[in-house]
């Protein structure tokens, strides 16, 4: 099954798009796609650009109209349980960002854990309402700095599988 999708997407979109699509989605972002690149035999900085380049695209519509779009579906039921659900999140990571806004955010979004990243770290800021400049920054050199460190990872990895 999992084979089938692959294909379906690797025949349809190509590697360099597939990389692109799935660095913008959500827990998945570059943590997922430079891994991925990797496996499928991009050339190491094109991969890490066209990872960087896919999960960006999110962050300024997250950061700019994330806010609304929660307090739109609080108007629904279902839609309201979920906006309520992402926001607990984002007030789950307030403090460690809060704390040092800018640096905060950035050391968020650039350690390369689950439930960090672009997303989260654009939808804290959303949430909060925090400069969109400086969140865009953060954001970027945060997605920068992942990007590396699983770029890194993925070289190692690949290193190690094929010394063996």
């Amino acid at each position: 099954m999992i084979e089938a999708i692959q294909n379906f997407f690797l025949q349809t979109v190509g590697k360099n798009l597939c990389v692109f699509f799935c660095s913008m989605l959500p827990v998945i972002e570059l943590r997922g796609s430079i891994p991925l690149g990797w496996a499928l035999g991009l050339n190491p900085f094109f991969n890490y650009f066209i990872s960087v380049l896919g999960n960006m695209v999110p962050v300024p519509f997250i950061l700019l109209f994330m806010h609304a779009l929660l307090n739109w579906m609080k108007k629904f039921k279902r839609l309201g349980k979920f906006a309520r659900w992402l926001e607990v999140k984002a007030e789950k990571n307030k403090e460690k960002v809060m704390k040092r806004t800018f640096w905060g955010l950035f050391i968020f979004v650039a350690i390369p854990l689950p439930g960090t990243g672009a997303w989260t770290g654009s939808l804290i800021a959303s949430c909060f309402h925090l400069s969109f400049k400086k969140s865009m920054l953060a954001v970027f050199c945060g997605v920068l700095t992942a990007g590396l460190v699983m770029s890194l990872l993925s070289w190692f990895v690949s290193l190690g599988i094929s010394a063996v």
